[in-house]
Formats: structure tokens, sequence, C-alpha cells
């Protein structure tokens, strides 16, 4: 037991050299989290909105959390009670958050009418029954990604979410929380690169094996390397090409490195055409100890009159930092500062949950980027290991 919980809070510590740690936890206490591996460039300080809504947490088992919660305080969220089944994770979190009530169980805070808005980040296959359970609550649910791990589960959310017209929110936060990504957005808006064919999504990861939780190799739990980590380029994919239908030309999956985790998975890639552009997907967990990040993650934007590269954690050109962004188009070649970029996501989810709105993502998107990982999952032919 003494090891799982060890395992859990170095998992948390890790989880801010992660897909959203470096990005989503800027506030964290230093005794909770790993220092960054690199200087971070400066950013504007986050402002954040006047109470508008109450919201609490149930489950905690990613370092995600925080980056969720702290997206929703910055948007007018009110944290006032929290529940994990951990005593370990429990503590981290109210540490974090003393003025929230650690509540008894889960059903305490599922019946309190107060409570607008649920958060989680438990272990990825429990993820949907959560969130169908607090639909029917009556409240909606912000959930970190992979939000769904299996089309059976998709049906049932969909089905819930249509009956109690609750909103399901997947944090996908190498968009939502990344500032390049939010300014490539606004580029691509005004024009800067024409109409866009195509994107291509890279998202390496470090393995850093010790400090994982035991669910983390058992792809039953998180649901296959291209659920899991590959969600966040189908959404970008659907975000930047516009595409409202799409299908899988092919994908792969394959534990070619990893032996002694038989149920882990640590490369994925998916080729998809949309009726708004293609796309190419890579992900894997390889990024070598050598690179002074997690992962050196991309996105290349290509359109008809030029091309955005957004190099989300690190320049290996030698720039401190992250969120880099390039624009190459028919006038200039120019590197563009999105330090000062406003993060969204948050202020408009605390929108659509007062007004009943779609403007922090449509619940179609949400759905569709994660109905898509999950057919790549299933339909992939396997990778050999290496020999």
């Amino acid at each position: 037991m003494k090891d799982t919980q060890d395992n859990r809070r170095q998992f948390l510590k890790n989880s801010v050299n992660t897909a959203a740690g470096m990005i989503m936890l800027p506030t964290l206490s230093e005794n909770l989290i790993a220092k960054p591996a690199i200087a971070v460039a400066e950013e504007v300080k986050p402002t954040y909105m006047a109470s508008r809504i109450k919201f609490s947490v149930i489950g905690m088992n990613h370092g995600h959390i925080y980056g969720q919660a702290e997206a929703v305080i910055r948007g007018g969220g009110e944290l006032v009670s929290f529940y994990a089944k951990e005593a370990d994770l429990a503590a981290a979190f109210a540490k974090k958050y003393p003025n929230a009530k650690q509540a008894g169980s889960e059903a305490e805070i599922l019946e309190d009418k107060s409570i607008q808005l649920i958060l989680s980040a438990a272990i990825p296959d429990e993820r949907a029954p959560l969130g169908i359970r607090v639909m029917k609550s009556g409240k909606d649910y912000m959930v970190d990604k992979p939000g769904i791990t299996s089309l059976e589960q998709l049906a049932q959310v969909r089905k819930v979410q249509k009956d109690t017209k609750r909103i399901y929110s997947i944090m996908y936060s190498e968009r939502l929380e990344n500032r390049a990504t939010i300014k490539a957005g606004e580029l691509i808006k005004e024009g800067a690169i024409g109409k866009v064919i195509q994107t291509i999504g890279l998202g390496p990861h470090r393995m850093n094996a010790n400090t994982r939780p035991e669910w983390f190799f058992d792809k039953k739990r998180f649901g296959g390397i291209i659920c899991d980590i590959a969600s966040h380029q189908f959404d970008q994919f659907l975000f930047f090409t516009g595409s409202t239908k799409a299908e899988i030309v092919a994908s792969q999956v394959g534990n070619v490195g990893h032996p002694q985790y038989p149920k882990f998975e640590d490369f994925g890639d998916a080729m998809l055409r949309g009726n708004g552009g293609a796309g190419y997907i890579r992900v894997d967990w390889f990024t070598p100890d050598g690179l002074k990040s997690w992962g050196d993650g991309r996105l290349t934007v290509l359109g008809t009159e030029g091309f955005i590269e957004i190099r989300k954690n690190v320049d290996i050109g030698g720039r401190d930092g992250g969120n880099h962004l390039f624009l190459v188009n028919n006038k200039e070649t120019q590197y563009i500062d999105s330090s000062k970029t406003e993060l969204p996501y948050g202020r408009q989810l605390v929108d659509d949950v007062l007004n009943r709105t779609e403007t922090a993502m449509s619940q179609e998107h949400c759905f569709l980027a994660t109905e898509l990982a999950l057919k790549a999952q299933k339909m992939a032919q396997n990778v050999p290991a290496l020999s």
C-alpha cells in the first residue's frame, strides 16, 4: 500500500511535466510540483473573475485536475467541495484549496443543489460513468481527457446528455489551455494562411515509469494510446479544419519498446479525412531524457496560402519556455509571441453553465473528437515489438 501511495504522490508531481502540467499549473504550491526543467517564458498573470457559479471536484487520480480547477476559478467558479477515495490525493488537494470542504462521499456532492458544475480527473475508465451520474443529478460536467474510454460508454453518455440537456465537456488542454494554439486559431480565422488543408499533430511524452500508478499501464483502464493521448490531436483537427464529419483512413498501435508492461501501448498513429480537410496524428511514450521538456509537442496547420507551426512545450532551436508559434505565408516568415494571449475556456464554460450556451465547445464537437479517437483505437492494426 505504501508503494502505491508513493507512486501516486510522484505521479501528481510528474503531472506538472506532462501534457497539461507546465501549461495549466502555474499556481500549484512548490511542495506539490517538480521544478520546471527549463526557464518558462514570462506570461501575463492570470486574472480572476468574481464568483459566478459554485463547483466541486470528484476524483483526482491525475494531476490535470489542478489545471481544470484553475481554469474554472479564473472564469468565475467558486470551488466549494471535493471528494476522493484516496486519502493522500484528498490531502494534497485540501492543502492547495484549504477553503473547499472535503465531502464524505460522492453522494454528498451530487445531492447538493447549490453546486452547478462537477470536475473530474478520475481513473479514465471511471470518468464516463461518473459523468452520467453527474448529469442525472442535474449538474454539468467537465472532465479530463480521455473523457470516455469505449464506444459503448460514448453511446450511453450521448443518450443521457440528450435526455438531461446537461453539459458534458472534455478539457482538451493542448488546445484549450495552450496560448500559442489559441493564437493560431485567431490567425487562421483572420485568413493568415488561407483555407486549411491539413493538420499534423504530434504528441510525444516522456515515460517516467517509476512515477506512474498501476492503472497507467493497463489499456482497459486508460483506453489505449490513441484514445488517451491522441484525443487532443483529434480535437485540434476538427477545430482547425472546421470538419463536422470525418472518417479514419488508417490507424496503428503497439507496445514496441516496453515488454515489461504487456498491457501497455507506447506508440500509435492515425490518418483521417474530414469534410473540412485531412489530418495525420502520431503519439508516443519515447521522449528522451535529454530533452528539457516532457515532450516536443507540435502542431502544423497547412493552408492554401501558408502554414503555421506550433512548438507547444519547447523550442529545440534555443528559445526558452513553450507556446512558440511560427507563421509562414506569401508575405513573410515570422515568430509570433503568444505569451499574452487569453485562455478563454474557463470563462466560456462558466458562461455556458449560466446561459445554457455552447461557447466553450459545442457538445457535438466534444463527442465527435472522442468518437474519432475511439474508432481509430478500435480499428488500429498492431505494430510489432522491436526485435
